[in-house]
């Protein structure tokens, strides 16, 4: 058997020898050398140890009621949902806001405002907020119960938990606001609850997916564990024009994203005055993005549209703030 020169080795060994002074500049520094010119082959796919100073990490535990929110994102991906993208002028609201705290003293927060707006257009057309029962039912509610999500310290962390405005559709903007912030300073809410959290989560996951769809197969059940529709806001995360697409189990969800300053056309029609008003002309306006989440298996596209264009009519003229 032929042997490297040097090496004292079979030719087919795992050594392979170069001359350092014909080792081109790129392989000499590409590879590791050892003493002798050698040049070891090194498998690619094998990562040297990281030192323990250059993985400094902290591990915490993950939180027990996000487990809940886990399961219910498996349940979520089950509905067929359709999303609009809408944009609402919000300019004269915030200001009729303002003016009437300046007037009454009372503050009234923007997410009770929309509950209530929201609660209002979904009154006038129940079938938004309707659930199957069985294969060939529908049921629709009176009552317009509406579930918002308020942020608790649990555990250390921030978790959001929801809270219920039952029959939103008969109270007013003040009574919605009082209500959401109780709900804020009350804490963490369902005390009995998570004191059995950690059995049920002994329950495999694919288990507890099942057990939570029958559940909320019947929609009475459903309505008065997790109420008929949902907002949830993305607001809070910084300014701008910012829409988001939510997983959701609802047959309605309102999402309220960021307000943006825009130029807008407003006045009467172009070139003209409209009623004795002012001519069409642009301004700096105040922009909503809102996000309208349906569940098509009961919702059409021409419904849903509908009530679009009226929840945006509602919000623009800031109606039960007069």
């Amino acid at each position: 058997m032929a042997q490297d020169e040097g090496t004292g080795r079979g030719g087919h060994g795992w050594t392979l020898r170069h001359e350092l002074a014909n080792t081109p500049d790129d392989l000499r520094h590409s590879r590791p050398r050892v003493p002798g010119g050698t040049i070891r082959r090194v498998n690619p796919l094998r990562r040297a140890p990281v030192p323990p100073d250059r993985a400094a990490c902290r591990v915490e535990p993950f939180p027990l009621a996000q487990h809940q929110m886990v399961d219910w994102l498996s349940l979520m991906h089950r509905q067929h949902t359709v999303h609009a993208l809408l944009e609402v002028d919000v300019t004269d609201t915030r200001r009729a806001i303002r003016e009437h705290r300046a007037r009454t003293g009372e503050g009234l927060s923007f997410t009770a405002f929309v509950v209530a707006n929201l609660a209002r257009a979904v009154d006038e057309d129940r079938r938004m907020h309707a659930y199957r029962r069985g294969r060939s039912r529908l049921v629709l509610f009176d009552e317009v119960d509406v579930t918002v999500l308020v942020e608790t310290d649990v555990e250390g962390a921030r978790i959001p938990f929801p809270h219920i405005v039952r029959a939103a559709n008969t109270k007013t903007l003040a009574r919605i606001h009082a209500e959401i912030r109780a709900a804020q300073a009350a804490g963490a809410p369902y005390a009995a609850g998570r004191r059995w959290l950690p059995l049920w989560l002994l329950v495999p996951g694919f288990l507890r997916e099942r057990i939570w769809a029958m559940i909320l197969a019947d929609p009475r059940r459903r309505k008065r564990l997790t109420g008929t529709v949902a907002v949830t806001s993305i607001g809070m995360f910084g300014r701008g024009t910012a829409w988001a697409i939510p997983l959701t189990g609802y047959s309605l969800c309102l999402t309220v994203g960021g307000i943006a300053r825009k130029p807008g056309v407003v006045g009467g029609r172009s070139g003209e005055a409209d009623g004795g008003g002012r001519a069409e002309r642009i301004e700096v306006r105040e922009m909503l993005a809102l996000t309208v989440s349906v569940d098509h298996d009961v919702i059409d596209g021409a419904p849903a549209a509908r009530f679009g264009a009226r929840l945006g009519e509602l919000i623009e003229g800031a109606a039960g703030l007069g």
